[in-house]
């Protein structure tokens, strides 16, 4: 049964998107069932073409990508979210939604990231950090990935993504 997580930010431009584009890729080429989805609770409509070019140069393929709001994920017909991740501060002090799609609701965890768009330097800077950001979620999707997903029970899941947090 496929797992299904959910990375929020603000905007959904830029660090949500660097997420879900890093955590299908692994998630593939491990061969592990995770499906990941990223959204914002107030999303801009565009994304970053900075993030875009950090993960096409990674080898992710970006076509279908597209800035969303997390209401995409309260209907009935949303798919059964096991994890919610957000990713920037803003992100992890509001209140989120109620999820459907599931018997209950997923297990919510922040994995915070500077804002890559902020970055000095102009467009050489913001490229570094860009794939600095990528790299560094990248490593903690990994860590996502090694885990038992199918056999973990919500405090076990919820102490291991603290943990990777932490890290």
């Amino acid at each position: 049964m496929t797992t299904h997580v959910l990375i929020l930010c603000t905007h959904n431009s830029a660090r949500s998107v660097l997420s879900e584009g890093m955590l299908n890729h692994w998630a593939r080429r491990l061969g592990v069932d995770v499906q990941a989805h990223s959204a914002g609770s107030a999303p801009s409509g565009r994304i970053n073409p900075f993030a875009l070019e950090a993960l096409r140069n990674a080898g992710v393929d970006t076509s279908g990508y597209r800035s969303k709001s997390w209401d995409e994920f309260t209907t009935p017909d949303a798919p059964p979210l096991a994890i919610v991740i957000t990713v920037c501060d803003s992100a992890a002090a509001e209140q989120c939604p109620v999820f459907f799609g599931g018997n209950s609701q997923p297990v919510k965890v922040h994995w915070g990231y500077p804002d890559p768009s902020n970055a000095e330097g102009g467009d050489e800077g913001k490229r570094r950090a860009f794939e600095l950001t990528r790299q560094a979620i990248g490593y903690r999707m990994l860590q996502l990935l090694q885990l038992p997903l199918a056999s973990m029970d919500r405090a076990a899941l919820q102490q291991a993504l603290t943990d990777i947090a932490g890290r």
